[in-house]
């Protein structure tokens, strides 16, 4: 009997293969399904995906998870295919005795052939079911020249019809397309029958997943109702491309969330940028995944190409930081050897896009630069009326007023010269709060044009 959707609550999945890290094309498809999870009260399962044997490592593994973790995302449950090896053989099974499971015994020479045959004749490279002709007879003498099969899903000749959460209406006929293969001859399961198996056992009831799925969910709606399940809601997201619209390079479309973090691009940036491209919302600094689960809406999510831009990642990295408070970031910033307090912190954090660039700013202040003198007649008078004692941002004014009346120079002709001869550099931080930092001692002998 066909599973009710009937007061069922939403759970979703992400199936990540631990063949590799995670870039920000599939991060992209686990925040979408755990946004929608949490905005709908339901459940985000995570499922390895590691029948893979040769490729998967548990390395990897520990890097999604690591990375997933990081991001804030938590699952409510999970589950590995490797666990469930003897779950795939029933429903192959199942399948062969129903009459949609049917074996096969051409080599991947053999099958290459029939392709380019098919190819060069005009004709769409559909497999052309030999599979189904042969007799027993047949089967016994592969089985004795010691051919093992690989198992084919019998398609319905039928139009297979859904409406997609992402793309609407969708119909795909199934005689365009090749009877999947479900299991190889070596007894590996294909992720065709195991992704659907696993969705049925763990109670999925919305898939969402990239737009290149989309062909082979049709195929997969015909194999849950064969296996005697209600196929879940699908949603197919549009790939990502950057941000000239094309297709991601390979060195963006491989971009991994490590290699983001250690660029110091903060979760929430990443979250904030990955939750709306594809939307019809604006890009929004977002500090919290509360925040970005409160503005999640599934239904806005279009067909037109998702622009994933980093330098927009840049620009929302940064105004997150500008709002991020000094406790949020006083370790990191000790573990880099920044030891100034929060007043160093505010005043920095305007004028950087990563938290590791606080580092510049606290080297510019604390450890020693080339002052660059523009002109000598601001930074002789303003050595000149420096105040004694210690300094702070309480003396700017009063100074600054000083250094005017002496020399009868304002605005940028007075500011700039004074930028350049306590940063060496012509833009950053407001002044005023960095003269402690540097102390008098480095503060004059800067103005005097003297390293220090």
């Amino acid at each position: 009997p066909k599973r009710s959707r009937l007061m069922t609550a939403i759970k979703v999945r992400f199936a990540p293969s631990p063949t590799g890290r995670l870039h920000v094309g599939n991060l992209r498809t686990a925040l979408v399904n755990y946004l929608f999870a949490r905005k709908t009260g339901g459940q985000f399962m995570l499922r390895i995906d590691d029948t893979d044997t040769e490729r998967s490592s548990e390395a990897f593994e520990a890097d999604i998870r690591a990375d997933l973790d990081w991001m804030g995302m938590g699952w409510d449950c999970e589950d590995r295919q490797s666990l469930r090896l003897a779950r795939y053989d029933e429903a192959l099974a199942q399948l062969v005795a129903a009459g949609r499971a049917y074996a096969c015994y051409e080599t991947p020479e053999e099958l290459s052939l029939k392709r380019k045959a098919q190819l060069s004749a005009g004709r769409p490279p559909v497999y052309d079911r030999a599979g189904l002709k042969l007799s027993a007879e047949d089967k016994a003498k592969f089985e004795a020249n010691g051919q093992r099969p690989h198992w084919r899903f019998l398609l319905n000749d039928a139009e297979v019809s859904w409406h997609d959460m992402v793309r609407g209406d969708v119909a795909y006929h199934m005689s365009s397309l090749s009877d999947p293969v479900l299991m190889r001859e070596d007894g590996r399961v294909i992720y065709t029958m195991a992704s659907v198996v696993d969705d049925i056992d763990h109670g999925i009831t919305h898939i969402l997943r990239g737009e290149d799925h989309v062909t082979n969910s049709a195929a997969q709606i015909q194999l849950f109702e064969a296996l005697g399940a209600t196929a879940p809601t699908m949603g197919h997201l549009a790939l990502l491309a950057g941000a000239d619209g094309e297709g991601l390079s390979k060195r963006l479309g491989s971009l991994s969330i490590g290699e983001l973090r250690q660029n110091g691009i903060e979760p929430a940036a990443i979250a904030s940028v990955l939750a709306r491209i594809g939307t019809a919302d604006p890009v929004e600094a977002q500090s919290s995944m509360d925040a970005i689960i409160g503005g999640f809406d599934i239904s806005r999510f279009g067909r037109a190409t998702a622009k994933f831009d980093p330098s927009e990642l840049q620009k929302i990295n940064g105004q997150i930081i500008q709002d991020m408070p000094f406790d949020a970031v006083k370790d990191r910033l000790s573990s880099a050897n920044v030891t100034g307090d929060a007043l160093f912190w505010e005043t920095v954090r305007g004028n950087i896009s990563t938290v590791g660039e606080a580092k510049i700013w606290w080297d510019i202040c604390t450890g020693e630069i080339t002052p660059v003198i523009e002109s000598n007649n601001v930074t002789n008078a303003a050595a000149a009326l420096l105040p004694q004692g210690d300094l702070d941002a309480s003396i700017w004014k009063g100074w600054t007023i000083a250094i005017a009346a002496e020399t009868g120079v304002k605005g940028k002709g007075l500011f700039m010269p004074l930028r350049l001869a306590l940063t060496g550099v012509e833009a950053g931080p407001e002044l005023a709060p960095l003269l402690g930092i540097m102390g008098r001692d480095r503060v004059l002998a800067r103005l005097q044009g003297l390293p220090a």
